[in-house]
């Protein structure tokens, strides 16, 4: 059963070491893997009252950040841990922000192919590209 919580400071080091084992690839890639360096950008964007912790039966497994705007949701982060990964946690996740019934907007890595995939199969149509990313938007009543 999926589930989201709140993220409180205790979950600081979770959401690092999972941002590291499921974009790490993707940063080292394009900017190289500095751990101290990671872990100070990381600090500066953990906010325990935006971010929701994914569970799935009760198990911590992957983090959501979005930002609701006026005019549409800002999904500012989807990460599951990689054992958790190909299990549909990412697509429930769209369903639930579709619900809102907002255009979402995005951006991933263009390194990230696998993203950009997912994200494709799910009904997001590219809008531009910028600084070795490429945005995505999903607009209301959009089916996967």
């Amino acid at each position: 059963m999926l589930g989201l919580r709140p993220a409180v400071a205790a979950d600081q080091d979770f959401c690092f070491r999972l941002h590291r084992a499921a974009l790490g690839e993707y940063v080292e890639a394009v900017w190289g893997w500095d751990d101290e360096d990671q872990r100070r950008r990381h600090r500066a964007s953990f906010t325990p009252g935006r971010w929701q912790i994914v569970t799935v039966d009760g198990l911590d497994v992957g983090v959501l950040v979005v930002e609701h705007r006026p005019a549409e949701i800002w999904l500012g982060l989807i990460e599951i841990g990689p054992r958790h990964q190909n299990r549909g946690i990412g697509g429930q996740l769209l369903r639930l922000l579709a619900g809102h019934r907002q255009r979402i907007v995005l951006e991933v890595l263009a390194v990230n192919t696998r993203a950009y995939a997912f994200y494709r199969r799910h009904g997001f149509g590219e809008t531009g590209r910028r600084d070795g990313k490429i945005l995505l938007a999903r607009e209301p009543g959009q089916e996967d």
